[in-house]
């Protein structure tokens, strides 16, 4: 496949992204290949063009929101599995250490993300995720440890400390405050959103950093969409307790199977609620599109993790 223009016209055809905004969130849709467009649409509102761009870089293909590329003081990448050297069935990028994988594979994998994004990898900060509400504070002169602190959520006021999660089908949460230059990730699974991953991470960006939430800027990554996430009674019953009337966010089955939440419009009105103001949607499924994403629900647990990484600084 050869290398993408860096922005691409929506009337053009080839591999690229469309993207809507809508009612102040933000959409893409697939308009070609390679990824399958998902149809999931927010609260209607007004609508509004942008692009998502999709790079390649020796290899390694990552997406960026145009909301955060538009800011100099940022950089961040949502790495797809292409562009490693892991086997399958964690081929090829596999940057998590847990799931199986060769150790040096994975370092390989993790050393080649960070060459593409312009950092040493001994400088990340990561977390062992967890599925919970901790917030961990990144600054430069704390030596990372191995194993990382248990934390789901990470932010920064640091330039050139860069932020490093790993993800196969829970949402990943990019937060920057422009004002105030401040950075954040967060992994938020179903746990995790329930529990209020993201309304916490603003709340621990305003406290340690002084942000206000209206200025802060999310983007909601590649994860399983309403699409494909199945879920039991049990969950659905938790859906109702976090958000009261769930009927937006939990989809009923179309082939007999289970309601299937909606992790995307979940997080959103959750951020919503904390008063974020500028919300990005990615609004791809990692399970429709395993061909560049990992999926634990659609590759059934045996699978790799995708990097998504975030750092102050060009």
């Amino acid at each position: 496949m050869a290398d993408l223009p860096s922005r691409v016209s929506r009337c053009q055809l080839g591999n690229y992204l469309g993207q809507i905004s809508i009612g102040g969130f933000t959409q893409h849709n697939l308009i070609y290949l390679p990824i399958r467009r998902e149809t999931w649409l927010p609260p209607t509102g007004y609508a509004r063009l942008y692009l998502m761009r999709r790079t390649t870089h020796d290899g390694l293909v990552f997406y960026q929101f145009e909301t955060l590329s538009d800011h100099s003081a940022i950089n961040h990448g949502l790495f797809t599995r292409l562009g490693g050297i892991s086997e399958a069935p964690f081929d090829t990028l596999n940057v998590g250490s847990t799931v199986g994988d060769d150790p040096a594979r994975v370092r390989a994998n993790r050393e080649r993300m960070a060459s593409a994004m312009a950092f040493s990898e001994p400088d990340t900060r990561t977390t062992w995720q967890v599925h919970g509400i901790d917030v961990l504070v990144a600054r430069r002169d704390e030596v990372p440890v191995w194993p990382p602190p248990k934390a789901d959520a990470i932010i920064t006021a640091e330039h050139g400390v860069p932020l490093v999660m790993r993800f196969a089908d829970c949402v990943p949460l990019l937060f920057f405050d422009p004002i105030n230059r401040i950075a954040g990730l967060a992994h938020a699974g179903w746990r995790g959103t329930l529990s209020g991953i993201g309304p916490v991470t603003v709340q621990a960006m305003s406290e340690t950093y002084g942000c206000r939430p209206q200025d802060i800027i999310v983007g909601i990554g590649p994860s399983i969409g309403p699409c494909c996430y199945e879920v039991g009674t049990e969950v659905v019953a938790e859906v109702q307790e976090a958000f009261g009337d769930a009927k937006h966010l939990v989809l009923p089955s179309t082939n007999g199977g289970g309601d299937r939440l909606d992790l995307w419009a979940a997080n959103a009105q959750a951020l919503r609620s904390a008063g974020v103001e500028q919300i990005e949607m990615a609004c791809i499924c990692t399970a429709c599109n395993t061909h560049e994403f990992y999926s634990h629900r659609a590759e059934k647990g045996r699978t790799g993790r995708f990097g998504a990484v975030l750092k102050l600084g060009r």
